[in-house]
């Protein structure tokens, strides 16, 4: 209704009120006609309630969405307006005038109130009964009894357009059992089976939840429900929606999102401080190699919350790249950066970016690392994983790079596939070269740093991608063996500690971060599955390929031979390993990379277990050169 009805509506109200006030007050209290004018006192006093509802404007709220602060705009508007007729019997008595009887002003004020405030009522109960839940409507419950909870009601109750229909409330406290907001039933998730039971007896279809009750949720939770078949939909934080929304015209729907796989991996989040990564960064020029892949352009987007002088993007895949730089440019309209068209490999092309750029710091994420692919091709791996990572060192050393951390993976550790090992040899490089340049006594030596950790969630060709795409196109879900597992982390978790690796590193130090406990990909495909609203083995099939060339059915962060040591934050820990002498590892990766450029893969192999002794293939055509290099 337009504002204008409104008042109207609350004018002719108020009429009706004068009416019944002038009859009961004349009849209760008089018992006998009164000589007054009625029609005076009638313009008058709607005269008067007029500029009071103007002034407080109880007109302009919508009537369906009425609240406490409606209610008391009407109150003090008719209780002025009270005032003001008795102000003006007063003054009438004093020239011997009758205008308005005293208990009728006490009369009006109380039947005005009564039908405007019964008005709104009905109207907001009509609504909430017949409008908003006409149709059909998905079953839900919200998630929390506290202000963000029931604020997710109110916006469930009041959006007509909205297919979500409120049934009730969960929540973890006992003493919330079998209470009420809004007249829906609150359900206690200390009993889950029980809790569980009621939600299915309602026919509740989906959980509602904001962003903050989701962080602090265990996710034993989040799978009972999913296992039951009740999805989760998180509402996005408030500051997401758009400037100007109004609560009856936000799209509940669009606005809210599925729960993801991530979610359910029984993850505390990372925590690290970032002052301190602030005052390194802050005004330096910063390099990330590998800038547009998953990994790298991560690492790019921390790096340019920490108002770099310079943020040097290199690359050699053009689209990703271009894609990346429109990101930054539209999130980061402050950030000086520069994208390089580049490839790791060439030599000549990395020494022009470090000469034109001169970086204080490095960020190497420049890899291949699928493992199956690698596997057939050796030497493209030994040219980009170990060639790379050479030209990149080396021209940190040479254009005085204060520090360099290198992303690696714990493939490294034991290796039984080309990658991992190219990924170790990586590692042995960039370490020796630390220890001889710390052996110099040279201060200002460039100091490499090496990062080891698992999968990360999402991640270009990882199993998340490929799962749902899997899915959405009817299954079947491909798993290589029943008992695989992997240790995982989200690609933001896991670039947070490599910039915090960066910061404590002396030189030298290959950090590993805790993981977490490791995941069975086939718990994850189930659980990704369920998160579609299928079942597995009903919908979607879940069948198994056989491991790949290559793979191993579990990853290691340590070589059984290694220790570690604590550092101050308690995911990061330094991996003691074996040290190498550099110019006794150059001149056997030297000799490597001249295979790799011969494309001699066999000879490639051959070497890299000479330089990595527990490299030992897996499910692969080189596993025959195990036995000729222990001879």
């Amino acid at each position: 209704m337009p504002r204008w009805a409104v008042l109207i509506l609350d004018m002719l109200l108020c009429l009706c009120a004068f009416f019944v006030a002038y009859a009961v007050s004349k009849d209760v209290y008089y018992g006998h006609e009164v000589e007054i004018n009625k029609t005076v006192d009638l313009v008058i006093l709607l005269s008067m309630q007029f500029v009071w509802f103007w002034l407080f404007h109880t007109y302009s709220g919508i009537l369906r969405y009425s609240t406490f602060v409606d209610v008391v705009r009407i109150i003090v508007a008719v209780m002025a307006n009270m005032v003001s007729l008795y102000a003006v019997h007063i003054i009438a008595r004093s020239a011997d005038m009758l205008v308005f009887l005293p208990v009728g002003i006490l009369f009006y004020g109380v039947f005005a109130f009564v039908f405007l405030f019964v008005v709104r009522l009905f109207i907001k109960t009509f609504y909430d009964a017949f409008v908003i839940s006409s149709g059909k409507k998905v079953p839900v419950v919200v998630y929390g009894t506290k202000s963000a909870g029931v604020s997710i009601a109110k916006m469930l109750k009041s959006n007509s357009d909205s297919r979500f229909q409120l049934v009730g409330f969960v929540d973890d406290e006992q003493k919330h059992y079998d209470k009420r907001i809004f007249g829906r039933q609150i359900f206690s998730l200390q009993d889950m089976d029980g809790a569980i039971m009621s939600l299915k007896r309602k026919r509740v279809k989906a959980v509602v939840l904001s962003p903050f009750k989701m962080k602090h949720l265990d996710a034993s939770v989040l799978t009972m429900l999913i296992d039951n078949g009740i999805k989760v939909l998180i509402v996005p934080a408030m500051e997401q929606w758009k400037e100007g929304d109004a609560i009856d015209d936000i799209d509940i729907e669009r606005n809210m999102r599925n729960i993801q796989i991530e979610d359910l991996l029984n993850r505390k989040p990372i925590e690290i401080e970032k002052e301190h990564l602030r005052q390194q960064l802050s005004g330096e020029v910063v390099m990330v190699t590998g800038a547009a892949g998953s990994i790298g352009s991560e690492i790019s987007r921390q790096v340019a919350s920490y108002a770099p002088k310079l943020l040097v993007l290199v690359d050699n895949a053009e689209t990703p790249m271009h894609n990346l730089r429109l990101e930054l440019t539209e999130k980061f309209p402050a950030l000086q950066f520069a994208c390089y068209i580049a490839d790791v490999r060439s030599q000549e092309r990395m020494d022009f970016v470090f000469r034109n750029t001169r970086p204080a710091y490095v960020y190497h994420a420049a890899a291949y690392k699928h493992v199956p692919m690698m596997e057939e091709f050796p030497s493209e791996c030994i040219k980009d994983n170990v060639m790379g990572t050479k030209n990149v060192a080396d021209c940190a050393v040479r254009y005085g790079v204060r520090s360099f951390v290198m992303v690696s993976t714990d493939k490294a550790v034991n290796p039984t596939n080309v990658m991992g090992a190219s990924k170790r040899v990586c590692e042995i490089y960039v370490q020796s070269l630390s220890k001889k340049l710390s052996a110099s006594g040279d201060a200002a030596a460039t100091k490499f740093i090496t990062t080891r950790f698992g999968n990360v969630l999402g991640s270009n060709g990882s199993v998340i991608p490929l799962f749902k795409k899997q899915i959405e196109n009817g299954g079947p879900v491909t798993v290589t063996h029943p008992d695989i597992i992997r240790y995982f982390m989200t690609i933001p978790e896991a670039c947070q500690l490599v910039l915090e690796a960066g910061t404590m590193g002396k030189g030298g130090e290959i950090f590993i971060f805790d993981m977490g406990q490791p995941v069975r990909i086939a718990d994850l495909a189930e659980k990704m599955i369920r998160l579609a609203g299928l079942h597995p083995g009903r919908d979607i099939e879940v069948r198994y390929t056989g491991l790949r060339p290559g793979e191993k059915l579990y990853e290691e962060l340590l070589n059984v031979k290694e220790t570690t040591k604590p550092t101050y934050h308690e995911k990061i820990m330094i991996a003691n390993v074996r040290e190498y002498v550099y110019d006794d590892v150059k001149e056997k990766i030297d000799s490597l990379i001249s295979e790799a450029m011969a494309n001699e893969d066999y000879n490639v192999v051959r070497i890299m277990k000479e330089i990595v002794p527990e490299y030992v293939s897996q499910n692969s055509k080189y596993e025959a050169l195990d036995a000729e290099v222990k001879r």
